[in-house]
């Protein structure tokens, strides 16, 4: 049936159209004669409201509405990595070839390239039972990527016409009963794709990052929040997890973000080197960019379809991350669709659905055998940004409930210049007990240990901090000052760590090991000492040395780690003799003393 409405009203994005019976809520719709796109959102008798993805400016009451009869849906194919979307999967680039700069309202274009030709290799026999999810073939995508290809969902049978060659993407390669397979298929944005089984995280989602890895590690399909103010580090930490993390594929969703730092993302990753294949790193990754001019209900959208393209890539066996920042302004937009729908308003204002919108979302990740049998992972790291810093607003407190990551980036360590600037007291990860049996397994069986170790020397200096705030560090006794030194290394040495050095950018798991073992290698052999002269033990110049680890390139660093062993030995040793030769003479003293006045009675 198809549908024929009329504006009856305009509020922003919002639009009301009578005359719409038939249509169906999340049905897609033109709206107005330019047709901008829009969702139905609710229905009331003949009335449709709807949200429309496009500027609504000068459009009015008494133009048409065409329905589609379809939901907001994705083109689902090879040709999506390396490509730039915006929220509602328009290719940007062919978009500003068509209509320059600025998008065109209700401009059109394929999400998917149609005419570009793509090598398909089967990898069924003519005749094999298949169903939904199935891999029967693949084709290679990019340098880097094989694509395989999956019969839709709610599709089984006989496969039959199955053969190699080149083909589009609307070409038919195979028959599956009588349905006709291509290359390309269409998913709700809305609607989660299914799998056989959810299985528990445990392989780490290795960062790069020290203060992620070591301390608060996420597992390959986890769900992790970046918290923090503005200027605190969450865009460069969220492209610093873009650009590093063990993952297959990587799809980066900008949502609502400022121009510029959108900017920086499109202009850099096509010139990023993958470190594992060495090809450029937008040969696995899929781009959104939706920046805060754009319209506020396509926002709303973006984060759905990154999750969309990201649970794809997901049924093919790949273990993808997806990067969303930021939640906040995903949720900001929620706020004015919902003030606009004149919905009964939550907490500052947010609708009540908030949480259950965010748990929709986060709930997406996961590590899940596939229909087709192979294992799958979306991890899901999402910033937030609290206005002022304020972690009891309403988009950070519901996240927290959801997420079992939380890396709480804090302004005073960014005033400080100390970045990531993740409070290592305020944050936490839920996954430490899964993840630690992968670390022993495929690190060393002391990695819980040295973590344990390292967590309890940063919260004792906490405590010594606030009474230095108080009496000063000359009050200390010897032996809590130095503990104050050695925290200061985990600090400065260990957990600073540069997203701008060329080395520094990225740290291996092994030489993460070694660096923190280096430092409690220190602080055992301070401990042994009978008498400490922190003093003396802050000049040492292996401290110096330490500093320097993390900027060592891997050729160089493991003999540099084993000889700074050695010479921290020394050191230590040396001072046991001087302090032993001084206590010797000390006693000598004493007993002279005693003989002379023994002999004066």
């Amino acid at each position: 049936m198809e549908v024929k409405g009329v504006i009856a009203r305009i509020s922003g994005p919002v639009v009301e159209a009578k005359n719409m019976n038939g249509a169906k809520i999340n049905d897609v719709v033109r709206v107005g004669k330019e047709k901008l796109i829009g969702e139905v959102i609710r229905l009331e008798k003949d009335i449709a409201t709807i949200q429309v993805y496009e500027e609504t400016g000068g459009i009015m009451p008494g133009e048409p509405v065409l329905g589609t009869g379809m939901p907001l849906s994705l083109e689902l194919g090879p040709g999506l990595l390396g490509a730039i979307y915006d929220g509602i999967q328009r290719p940007l680039e062919i978009i500003r070839r068509k209509s320059g700069d600025f998008i065109a309202r209700g401009i059109e274009a394929p999400a998917l390239d149609r005419k570009k030709k793509w090598h398909f290799k089967p990898s069924v026999k003519n005749g094999t039972e298949v169903k939904e999810g199935s891999i029967i073939g693949s084709v290679r995508e990019t340098e880097t990527t094989t694509h395989k290809i999956i019969v839709p969902i709610g599709i089984s049978g006989k496969i039959s016409g199955l053969k190699e060659g080149d083909f589009t993407l609307e070409e038919t390669i195979a028959k599956v009963g009588s349905t006709q397979i291509k290359m390309m298929q269409r998913w709700p944005v809305k609607k989660k794709r299914p799998y056989a089984e959810k299985l528990t995280p445990s392989d780490l989602l290795t960062t790069g990052q020290r203060i992620v890895d070591f301390f608060f590690p996420v597992p390959k399909g986890g769900a992790a929040s970046i918290p923090g103010p503005f200027g605190s580090g969450k865009t460069v930490m969220q492209h610093q997890l873009a650009k590093w993390a063990e993952a297959d594929i990587i799809v980066y969703v900008g949502c609502g973000e400022r121009g510029n730092e959108m900017t920086d993302v499109l202009t850099e990753f096509p010139k990023l080197v993958d470190p594992k294949t060495g090809k450029p790193l937008m040969k696995r990754t899929v781009l959104i960019a939706n920046t805060s001019n754009m319209p506020v209900a396509a926002r709303e959208a973006s984060i759905y379809t990154g999750i969309t393209i990201a649970e794809y890539y997901r049924d093919q066996g790949f273990d993808v991350a997806l990067m969303a920042d930021s939640t906040s302004r995903w949720a900001e937009a929620l706020r004015e669709v919902s003030s606009r729908l004149e919905e009964m308003p939550g907490e500052e204002g947010y609708p009540a659905y908030l949480g259950t919108r965010l748990a929709e979302f986060y709930e997406r990740a996961g590590r899940v055998r596939t229909l087709s049998g192979k294992t799958g992972s979306v991890s899901a790291i999402g910033a937030v940004s609290p206005p002022g810093g304020d972690f009891s607003e309403p988009v950070t407190q519901n996240t927290l409930r959801i997420t079992k990551v939380f890396w709480a980036l804090d302004s005073a360590l960014s005033e400080r210049r100390h970045f990531p600037s993740i409070n290592w007291l305020n944050s936490y990860s839920l996954y430490i007990d899964e993840t630690s049996a992968w670390l022993q397994e495929n690190v060393d069986k002391r990695w819980p240990e040295l973590r344990g170790r390292a967590m309890a020397l940063l919260q004792k200096e906490a405590e010594l901090q606030e009474i230095v705030q108080i009496i000063g560090p000359d009050a200390l006794p010897e032996r809590e000052r130095l503990t104050l030194e050695i925290a200061r290394m985990v600090r400065e040495d260990f957990l600073q760590q540069s997203a701008f050095h060329e080395i520094d950018t990225y740290c291996a798991l092994k030489k993460q090991f070694a660096m923190m073992d280096i430092i409690l290698y220190f602080q055992e052999l301070a401990e042994e000492l009978e008498e400490v002269d922190a003093k003396k033990i802050s000049g040492f110049n292996s401290i110096e040395k330490i500093s320097r680890l993390k900027s060592l390139p891997e050729k160089k660093f493991h003999g540099e780690v084993k000889a700074l062993r050695e010479q921290i030995k020394k050191e230590f040793e040396g001072l046991k003799k001087e302090s032993g030769g001084k206590a010797a003479g000390k006693a000598k003293k004493e007993v002279k003393g005693k003989n002379k006045g023994g002999g004066q009675k």
